[in-house]
């Protein structure tokens, strides 16, 4: 394990140094949809898996930390599919680890069980602990790995959960302070790390992150879905990041004006923290309203919901990487989003951008996708857009030479 500067050696299928993947994460998201954060984890899990060099996973638990090798790392990916993970996972992983301490003795099993020159990595902003990279630090020439995905807690506090600004500058902190190798998934994001890391930093790599498209299966959307009229979509966690109040605001607009030809807003999402307001809004809607409120679905539910949509509205203040985008863009789905970095580097010229802060530049803009909605039906299509998205394919190739 290196220190500031430290550098990283290269590794290649013949080099059988361990992998320990930090799974904490994605365990802790049992019965739930899997976020983002969550997907890229198990990508990893996936990558660690498919390889021939050897692996495990390490998952923190009330009780203390449960080590796991291929068996039950193959467990967890077979409970985790179709972007929700199972109820009911930590039993099983517990049958198939190959070994289970208390916090406190968390070096022991890794001296135990793992070898030399181990890589640990840790890819879901959790788990990068003071004790977890002490109990690293005594495994002989072991090295750690970090993936940042934004410093959005950092840029934009007012944001975000309580105390979780606190959490996450401690974790970058000690990301900058105990990682060989810093791995970012947009130049924007190493640009924010230098911005807010103090000292000399480990050798950084940028690699996109690649998409998984799920496939669209009408059969898992709950009934009166997709709407029969046009209808435009926002997906994501219904927190004040995400801007829900200027797509509610642009709505109350149309309702007044078009009456009953105003299309159908579908807002899919659980709801997070801290937005008491855009709840407010929602519970006051009635049967009436042109906006519905819809949670719970499954990755084919969305992607079906993708191929239908007039657009993809994303007025987010601040994103990482904003899969929803790149999942319209590869259903040629129109997109309104906010004019982010992050949208301009992988996204170039495909959406259409538009302030978060004009309501009236967002109106226009649902206005001019609604009436090109209806051209369309008429018979005036529009002309198909040509993107390669990002692969997690091209994502390893950079990545585990270095791990």
């Amino acid at each position: 394990m290196a220190t500031h500067g430290a550098g990283t050696k290269r590794a290649t299928t013949t080099n059988k140094a361990a992998r320990l993947l930090d799974l904490s994460r994605l365990t802790s998201r049992a019965g739930r949809t899997l976020t983002g954060v969550d997907r890229v984890e198990r990508a990893y899990l996936c990558a660690f898996l498919d390889s021939d060099v050897p692996c495990y996973g390490l998952v923190r638990t009330q009780l203390g930390y449960i080590l796991l090798g291929r068996q039950g790392m193959e467990a967890l990916r077979a409970a985790s599919v179709d972007g929700r993970m199972v109820a009911g996972i930590l039993p099983i992983l517990r049958k198939r680890a190959v070994g289970r301490q208390p916090k406190a003795l968390l070096s022991k099993m890794l001296r135990k069980y793992l070898p030399s020159g181990t890589t640990y990595v840790n890819t879901g902003h959790s788990n990068l602990s003071k004790r977890v990279v002490k109990a690293l630090g005594k495994l002989p020439e072991a090295r750690i790995a970090v993936l940042i995905h934004d410093t959005i807690p950092l840029d934009f506090p007012e944001y975000q959960a309580d105390g979780a600004t606190e959490r996450f500058a401690k974790f970058l902190q000690r990301a900058c302070d105990s990682a060989d190798l810093l791995i970012y998934n947009s130049q924007q994001t190493e640009q924010h790390v230098h911005r807010h890391a103090s000292g000399v930093l480990p050798r950084g790599i940028v690699a996109h992150l690649g998409i998984d498209f799920a496939t669209a299966e009408p059969r898992e959307l709950p009934e009166g879905l997709p709407p029969k009229q046009p209808f435009f979509l926002t997906v994501g966690t219904i927190e004040p990041r995400k801007a829900h109040g200027v797509l509610l605001d642009v709505w109350e607009v149309l309702e007044e004006e078009l009456g009953n030809e105003t299309p159908t807003l579908l807002i899919c999402g659980s709801r997070g923290w801290k937005n008491e307001s855009v709840f407010r809004r929602l519970d006051a809607l009635d049967r009436s309203s042109h906006v519905q409120e819809v949670a719970g679905l499954s990755d084919g539910a969305v992607a079906c919901l993708m191929d239908e949509a007039t657009a993809l509205l994303f007025p987010s203040y601040a994103e990482g990487f904003g899969l929803p985008a790149a999942e319209a863009a590869h259903h040629n789905t129109p997109i309104v989003c906010n004019d982010l970095p992050i949208y301009r580097e992988f996204l170039g010229n495909i959406p259409v951008y538009a302030s978060s802060g004009d309501a009236k530049l967002w109106y226009q803009c649902v206005m001019n996708a609604y009436r090109t909605a209806l051209e369309k039906e008429g018979g005036v299509e529009t002309e198909a857009r040509r993107w390669s998205p990002p692969t997690w394919e091209a994502h390893f190739e950079r990545v585990l030479p270095l791990i």
